[in-house]
């Protein structure tokens, strides 16, 4: 894929755990599961917004495109 999530990068940064994020975003820890480990298709830009309040970021923060 070229698109790299870096969602554990930041949560690292953060000083932040799944479990805590996912309250805070309040998503399941299976779908933040799948955003973190770059499987997932497609990520909604009100999830991204909720995801990037939490963790004070820019989306070019957790998505970074990469040629193949």
């Amino acid at each position: 894929m070229a698109i790299t999530v870096n969602l554990d990068v930041m949560m690292a940064k953060r000083k932040m755990s799944l479990n805590e994020l996912s309250e805070k975003v309040d998503l399941t820890l299976a779908n933040l599961s799948i955003l973190k480990t770059g499987k997932a298709k497609a990520i909604r830009f009100s999830t991204l917004e909720s995801i990037c309040k939490v963790l004070d970021c820019q989306p070019g923060d957790l998505l970074e495109y990469t040629k193949e």
